[in-house]
């Protein structure tokens, strides 16, 4: 996903956390929380898959 600036947009360990778990524990549609946070929805599925293969281990900042 591309910023405004042209850049690749990045998103923290929380953000993606908090919107999977919008969909796997809050009952909200995939398609309406990724609409609501402005990313596209099979950003969001990514992520869900990533969560459902690692847990709270599956967004590990990088070059830390």
């Amino acid at each position: 996903m591309v910023g405004e600036n042209g850049k690749k947009k990045r998103f923290d360990k929380e953000f993606k956390l908090s919107a999977v778990k919008m969909v796997t524990e809050g009952g909200h549609r995939a398609s309406e929380v990724a609409r609501g946070l402005g990313i596209h929805p099979n950003m969001l599925y990514s992520w869900k898959r990533k969560y459902a293969d690692s847990g709270d281990k599956a967004f590990v900042a990088r070059g830390i």
